[in-house]
């Protein structure tokens, strides 16, 4: 099992606190035999007519010294994980978590501009220290 991201705690408040239910944590896709964990997974009933609404949640920090590199690190497993939900698990949206001051590093620059355009992911911000949910990107 991987260890947990640093801000895996305070994401998981924020979304609770936004009225999702964590239904895994983590939440295990088996493809084969191999066992891949994403960090969250979790249901919000929409509306009576609706249904549940169901995510799944990739927790990344970007603290280390190269933005760059925790990006690419980023979409490898975005990439990995949104192929084997959409075999697994088809109704689950996968969103990559971030706080805000890394998307104010990342996705305020162009190389995250172009991927925010391009729609290569979906994603939220969260703050840690208020553990609330301050944007969501489809």
């Amino acid at each position: 099992m991987p260890a947990k991201d640093i801000y895996h705690d305070s994401c998981k408040q924020a979304l609770i606190k936004d009225g999702w239910h964590i239904s895994h944590d983590p939440y295990n896709l088996k493809i084969g035999k191999k066992d891949l964990f994403i960090d969250l997974a979790g249901e919000k009933l929409i509306t009576a007519e609706k249904g549940t609404q169901k995510i799944a949640v990739e927790i990344k920090s970007f603290v280390s010294p190269s933005e760059i590199r925790d990006l690419e690190v980023a979409l490898g497993q975005y990439i990995l994980y949104q192929n084997v939900l959409n075999r697994i698990d088809p109704e689950r949206i996968l969103y990559l978590a971030i706080r805000d001051a890394s998307f104010l590093k990342i996705f305020d620059q162009e190389v995250g501009q172009i991927l925010l355009e391009n729609q290569v992911l979906k994603l939220f911000t969260f703050n840690p220290s208020l553990e609330i949910i301050t944007r969501w990107i489809d």
